[in-house]
């Protein structure tokens, strides 16, 4: 399991647009800070894709959900490039 982490001051949508180029216009993306913890002795910062108008997370520990994974064409797991969604780490009893 992945673990991922917001921190309180984390807990905001950052708003950023591409600049329109040839035929296509200007997009907005929706993004919010976060931390993977893969093994090494830090995190690693990450950008969590948002939707318009969806709140930030709350700060705590999430986990991928396993609607955030495709098969590609070449029958390998593979993580979505947008669309990605986190869920709450349960607590162990």
């Amino acid at each position: 399991m992945i673990k991922i982490e917001i921190f309180k001051e984390d807990e905001r949508v950052e708003t950023r647009t591409s600049r329109a180029k040839d035929d296509k216009p200007a997009r907005t993306f929706y993004e919010q800070d976060a931390y993977a913890h893969l093994g090494g002795k830090f995190p690693s910062l990450i950008k969590i894709s948002l939707e318009k108008d969806q709140p930030a997370y709350a700060a705590g520990l999430y986990t991928l959900h396993s609607s955030s994974y495709v098969i590609n064409n070449f029958g390998a797991l593979e993580l979505k490039r947008f669309g990605q969604i986190i869920v709450p780490v349960e607590a162990e009893l």
